[in-house]
């Protein structure tokens, strides 16, 4: 086995395509999971990696492939690779035999570009949507209907086209075609000042800003060995949590929405407004941008008294969700509704709340502390049924801790700096950050050249999710989708980085 260690908390595995399928299996056999893969190229050298969390072991592990850009695939084995290898046919221009769904992911059928925007310079290529067998089977009877829905929806609701194939209110198969407004924001990245750019990382999904850039930062910091102060990491801990806490209410404004409680679903985008407003009065921004940086924070927040700004809220708050396990007509619609078998959720790589409503039990701020986590005391909620209901629990309880470590996180403050001063080193260097959203495991992977970016893959959430979401929604009814489509949180954007 040959072992290096090119990032902190990451030891890399050497494997050839010939070894690919067998290491992959061994690795699931010791009860490691595959996160993400993506590709590189390293001069004229294509480079492929698959990143992989173990059981009960912090430290990550990197399969790296090497000199090929022709690859048997892994997602008959490993479903989740799916999406992620169709990724890096599209944008890389690499090729992946066997593939069970070789056609596009990101190239709409009826467009085409000439040359891969994350493939390798000079080389020529021309990559089409050319129209492909669609991913769901045939379905014909004289009482099956097609909807198409989309790509403009009512009301301000992302850009996608989700096709149901249904009779009367029973929905037989169900396919979303996203990437509409796909942004190329791994491609922009490249070539900028690796400090700067954490600019670029808050936007990437906007009601993940903060994540966002703790992710980013926290893969630089990686790279060039930087130590953030102990007043920084906690006030880093406050940033992301107060942005899971404004998430987490417009979470059940929005569910209480599709369940057609007008007052909830007011309740809970005020409650919001609330958690984002205090944002503001101790940030300077509703959404908490332009505070970290590389090294630490621009600035020191004064958050020492959080706690008792916080009470007005955990009030209203606790009231709200109290309220909203009390109305019948809410729960019954959640009981039951889109449930994700706990195989189905790893073997397709389920994140975040999603997962662990479904039976697993992870979350990156205890598995692979960061910031100042492990220094705080919190729990993970889990739960079993894999149904709406059971999200929307995991979702309260969630809520709840996020309070609880905001707490704790201002009582623990203590006179310090903010930032760490650091020269930006010459060369070559690779790192990892990660964060756990409030929508589940985001990674960025950076690799750095005299003190700019070459290469930065970001493993979003959403871009999990909705591989797994029309699993839950085969076999259901018209009437609950959106009920079902809400309790996932999805974000269209986080998706189509």
């Amino acid at each position: 086995m040959n072992m290096q260690s090119p990032m902190n908390n990451c030891s890399i595995r050497s494997v050839t395509a010939g070894q690919l399928a067998a290491v992959a299996q061994e690795c699931l056999d010791q009860q490691m999971r595959f996160l993400m893969a993506w590709h590189d190229w390293e001069g004229q050298q294509c480079v492929v990696r698959y990143l992989l969390s173990q059981k009960d072991n912090p430290e990550f592990v990197l399969l790296e492939l090497r000199g090929t850009d022709t690859i048997p695939s892994l997602a008959a084995l490993v479903p989740l690779l799916g999406w992620y290898e169709r990724e890096m046919q599209d944008l890389g221009g690499l090729h992946f035999t066997g593939h069970p769904e070789p056609f596009p992911l990101i190239i709409h059928e009826g467009f085409s570009i000439p040359q891969p925007p994350l493939g390798i310079n000079g080389r020529s290529g021309h990559l089409s949507g050319l129209y492909q067998p669609p991913t769901m089977p045939e379905v014909q009877g004289d009482q099956v209907q097609d909807l198409y829905w989309g790509p403009v929806r009512a009301d301000v609701v992302e850009t996608a086209e989700f096709h149901y194939s249904y009779i009367g209110e029973a929905i037989l198969h169900y396919h979303p075609r996203l990437f509409f407004k796909h942004r190329g924001m791994e491609a922009r990245f490249a070539g900028q000042d690796a400090q700067r750019s954490v600019y670029l990382a808050e936007r990437v999904s906007g009601v993940g800003s903060a994540c966002h850039a703790l992710a980013y930062c926290q893969a630089v910091e990686n790279a060039w060995g930087i130590e953030v102060p102990p007043r920084a990491q906690l006030l880093r801990v406050i940033i992301v949590e107060l942005e899971r806490l404004y998430n987490h209410f417009h979470y059940f404004g929005q569910l209480s929405k599709t369940t057609t409680l007008k007052v909830g679903a007011a309740t809970g985008f005020l409650m919001e407004e609330k958690v984002k407003q205090l944002a503001g009065e101790l940030t300077g921004s509703r959404y908490l941008r332009s505070l970290l940086r590389v090294g630490g924070l621009r600035r020191d927040l004064q958050a020492e008294h959080l706690a008792h700004a916080l009470e007005p809220i955990i009030d209203e708050g606790e009231a709200y969700l109290d309220r909203l396990q009390q109305t019948a007509t809410h729960l019954d619609r959640l009981m039951g509704t889109g449930v994700l078998s706990q195989s189905a959720a790893f073997d397709q790589g389920a994140t975040g709340p999603v997962a662990r409503a479904s039976g697993l039990d992870r979350d990156l701020r205890r598995d692979h502390p960061y910031a100042a986590y492990h220094k705080l005391r919190f729990n993970v909620p889990v739960r079993q049924k894999g149904d709406a209901m059971a999200r929307s629990d995991v979702r309260g309880e969630a809520l709840r801790e996020a309070i609880a470590l905001l707490v704790q996180a201002s009582g623990r403050l203590k006179a310090g700096p903010v930032h760490a001063e650091f020269d930006v080193p010459g060369g070559a260097q690779q790192g990892l950050g990660w964060a756990e959203t409030p929508r589940g495991t985001l990674i960025y992977a950076v690799r750095i050249e005299d003190g700019r970016l070459q290469r930065v893959k970001i493993k979003s959430p959403s871009f999990s999710n909705w591989r797994v979401f029309p699993l839950t929604v085969h076999g259901t009814n018209m009437m609950d989708y959106a009920i079902n489509e809400a309790s996932f949180g999805l974000t269209i954007a986080g998706c189509d980085r």
